[in-house]
């Protein structure tokens, strides 16, 4: 376990070789925490390490708006580190937000990292956050060939008292933080997860970071769903921003209705999406600690 200061101080130290100022690191940094602090260690530290070793970061870069109109606005990240310029066109809508709902498409805006940080950021300023976005080709046909869609996940948030309902589901039966990991940790995947282009099995994450083999939609024995919702989100994207490069759909709007505690009512003091990672969080502040692996730790402190 790692004190969260020091965690923080660490991670800032690394982060902050990127370039950016103090503002935009610490933001960065916090995305990054909070996944750790949720237990979603394959959105955490792993992602310093990641763009630190293979992004070009301009620092001075922000995003640029391109057009608006009643009820939409539509961006171009304009080189800006997509967790940066996603936040940023938020931070701006927010400054001014919609009487009732507003379609924001973001384009060249990658990588985004965790939704549901952004996501639940709005649902704290009282209005309902719909996020989806695309990504480098990490997801391929259930029945193999070569990597087609991004891992393409989709958030919703909703404000709550005393915490907002966020929702955040990727397409892929891992994510590409966990190849990561487990390319770092010199660990196979595990089996079901990928898939080579003859359609057989691989658990070789490097297979999967050098294109070679694909992730697999998540469904089992109905992968072709998880398939589909990936392409939905592939598609959406590509029509409302255009197809060089990835892009970010958000929908804003002000909800009539508050229809969670219903629905908890329903399912009976039986686990709700996005409660595990809101209590590991709580768990973690009270304790003042998270747990980082201890190799992406070794990492941060002595590279």
């Amino acid at each position: 376990m790692v004190a969260i200061d020091d965690a923080r101080t660490v991670m800032t130290a690394r982060a902050a070789r990127l370039g950016l100022d103090g503002a935009r690191t610490a933001l960065l940094v916090d995305h990054m925490l909070d996944a750790e602090l949720r237990g979603l260690s394959s959105h955490g530290v792993e992602r310093v390490r990641w763009l630190c070793e293979t992004a070009r970061v301009d620092p001075s870069a922000h995003p640029r708006e391109l057009d608006r109109s009643d009820g939409y606005a539509r961006w171009d990240g304009d080189g800006c580190l997509g967790y940066l310029a996603l936040s940023e066109i938020l931070d701006r809508e927010l400054a001014d937000p919609p009487a009732g709902a507003r379609l924001l498409v973001a384009s060249h805006c990658f990588p985004t990292g965790r939704l549901g940080w952004y996501a639940e950021r709005v649902a704290r300023t009282g209005l309902v956050a719909l996020v989806t976005a695309t990504s480098t080709a990490r997801i391929a046909h259930p029945a193999g060939g070569p990597p087609l869609l991004g891992t393409n996940p989709i958030c919703l948030a909703l404000p709550g008292d005393p915490e907002p309902t966020v929702i955040d589901v990727s397409m892929g039966r891992v994510t590409y933080g966990d190849v990561l990991q487990a390319a770092a940790a010199g660990e196979p995947l595990p089996e079901g997860v990928s898939v080579s282009a003859n359609g057989g099995g691989q658990t070789d994450p490097a297979e999967i970071t050098a294109g070679r083999a694909g992730i697999l939609p998540f469904g089992g024995g109905q992968a072709h769903k998880g398939f589909a919702l990936a392409l939905m989100v592939e598609l959406l994207c590509s029509a409302l921003a255009g197809t060089d490069g990835h892009a970010a759909v958000v929908l804003l709007a002000r909800p009539r209705a508050e229809p969670v505690a219903g629905l908890r009512e329903l399912v009976g003091g039986r686990r709700f999406p996005g409660d595990g990672g809101r209590d590991r969080r709580a768990a973690a502040n009270a304790a003042g600690a998270v747990e980082i692996d201890a190799g992406i730790w070794k990492w941060l402190t002595t590279g």
